[in-house]
């Protein structure tokens, strides 16, 4: 057994990784394996005990690196932090002194859908509601003006191509709420999105973009910073100390992760999701998380890579080109383990990006275990 243990020490030492000696015997050597692959080409890796807070396994924990879609995590909590999750966004069109002309207004909800199926399955606020109102009181309208204010200006375009053919929608954004006020005569429609909770969960489960960002810059503009690349940095930076988890090498380009220039470390994250388990006002995080080979970007993982894994892990997905992620939960027996892995050196191939994500899968694999029956 002594000879097993200093295999192990000395594995991890070659390979610039360190080991808990507390918890060294917990890990098997083929975690270690699998986290020295070339498949993962020299990630930031960090596995911690979040009862204790100790780390299990860690490998270049403090390297800036582009997190991908792990980003995500940073702004889900920077959105549990600054916004109220009961509360909805609410968006109404009404009627102006002119007869072909609409005002509407709202408070910048990041989920409006020109999707009946997506309005019906998930209850995201359906725009074209707001037109159609508008079409039936004068059916053989062919171009409306649309004033707005408190929306995005790409829902906007995209809902004049919605109308395309049947409609002409003349839009002009407003520049304040006052003036979007002062034109409205009277309201006809209100269309109201799922509550910011549920916003949150749908955007971590299946990794949407468009709202992390969205919800990063309102999250960052309700702390009172700039809604942009340097406020979502600022408002991460105050969240991240208030929780406090290390903020050393954090660079932000958005709150999606889609940038190749953002920078975070695996310790930053992994220490955040440490932070915030169990605690209630962070719930959504936790509940939005997809589960390996069940649910949202893990649906189709560990299933035939690392079966024995499947429903063990709960977790973030991330990829960009030079990049695959994964950063969440691993059940082990009685307790639950974080976990961070940022390797972000991979060929931008998809069979590299593939491979790695195979390793990842694998790599946790070792160390899941059910939670005992008896």
């Amino acid at each position: 057994m002594r000879i097993r243990i200093s295999l192990v020490a000395l594995t991890a030492i070659i390979c610039g990784q360190v080991l808990s000696p507390v918890h060294a015997l917990s890990l098997p050597t083929s975690f270690i394996k699998y986290a020295s692959s070339v498949n993962l080409a020299h990630p930031g890796i960090v596995l911690m005990d979040p009862v204790t807070s100790d780390v299990l396994y860690s490998s270049q924990p403090d390297v800036g690196r582009a997190p991908a879609s792990v980003m995500k995590l940073l702004s889900a909590t920077l959105a549990s932090s600054a916004l109220d999750l009961q509360s909805s966004f609410h968006t109404s069109i009404a009627t102006t002194s002119e007869p072909d002309r609409y005002v509407i207004t709202g408070d910048f909800d990041p989920w409006l859908t020109l999707s009946l199926h997506e309005s019906t399955k998930f209850g995201a606020a359906l725009s074209p509601t707001l037109i159609n109102k508008a079409i039936e009181r004068s059916p053989s309208m062919k171009r409306i003006v649309i004033d707005y204010y408190g929306l995005y200006d790409k829902d906007l375009e995209e809902l004049k191509k919605f109308y395309r053919g049947r409609v002409y929608l003349s839009i002009n954004k407003l520049s304040s709420l006052p003036a979007a006020q002062a034109k409205a005569v009277e309201p006809i429609a209100t269309i109201t999105s799922p509550t910011i909770s549920e916003i949150l969960k749908f955007t971590l489960l299946w990794s949407d973009n468009t709202k992390a960002d969205r919800l990063a810059r309102l999250s960052a503009k309700a702390l009172g910073f700039t809604p942009d690349a340097p406020g979502i940095k600022l408002a991460f930076e105050k969240v991240l100390k208030d929780l406090g988890v290390t903020t050393e090498g954090l660079e932000i380009y958005d709150g999606s992760g889609l940038s190749k220039e953002n920078r975070v470390t695996a310790r930053t994250i992994a220490e955040l999701l440490v932070k915030i388990k169990d605690k209630p006002e962070f719930a959504s995080i936790y509940e939005g998380l997809p589960t390996a080979g069940i649910s949202g970007t893990l649906q189709k993982r560990f299933v035939e890579d690392a079966p024995t894994a499947v429903g063990l892990v709960k977790a973030k997905t991330g990829w960009i080109n030079g990049t695959v992620s994964l950063a969440g939960y691993v059940t082990v027996g009685e307790g639950q383990y974080v976990f961070a892995i940022i390797a972000d050196r991979i060929k931008p191939t998809e069979p590299r990006r593939k491979a790695a994500r195979e390793t990842i899968d694998k790599m946790l694999a070792t160390i899941a275990k059910p939670i005992p029956t008896n």
